[in-house]
């Protein structure tokens, strides 16, 4: 799969409203059928800041996403909501979901 980490600034007055801004993108996204999830945290040190957590089942899906109609939509919404152009770890991992971490079984 790719396993996609990404962190995005936004502009303080529109922090709040970052769910509902992206709401759209999203669930556009998580209506793909390569995709493995999308979903987005608030960091609890700098409420500016979003991290998205996303997975496509392998290459031929993540490219079916960033050719996607509402991929490219985002792409002329949202920097208008951001400090910064966002950060981003990529890459192909072999697996297709998440495992539990061993460390802290329960």
């Amino acid at each position: 799969m790719i396993f996609i980490t990404a962190k995005f600034r936004i502009k303080p007055e529109h922090a709040d409203d970052w769910p509902r801004i992206a709401g759209p993108f999203t669930e556009a996204t998580r209506a793909e059928p390569g995709n493995l999830w999308f979903d987005w945290s608030r960091s609890v040190d700098d409420p500016t800041e979003y991290v998205l957590v996303e997975a496509f089942r392998d290459g031929a899906a993540g490219g079916a996403h960033v050719g996607s109609a509402h991929f490219k939509q985002a792409q002329r919404d949202l920097p208008q909501y951001l400090v910064a152009t966002p950060k981003i770890v990529s890459q192909t991992v072999d697996q297709d979901d998440w495992s539990e971490l061993g460390e802290m079984a329960v």
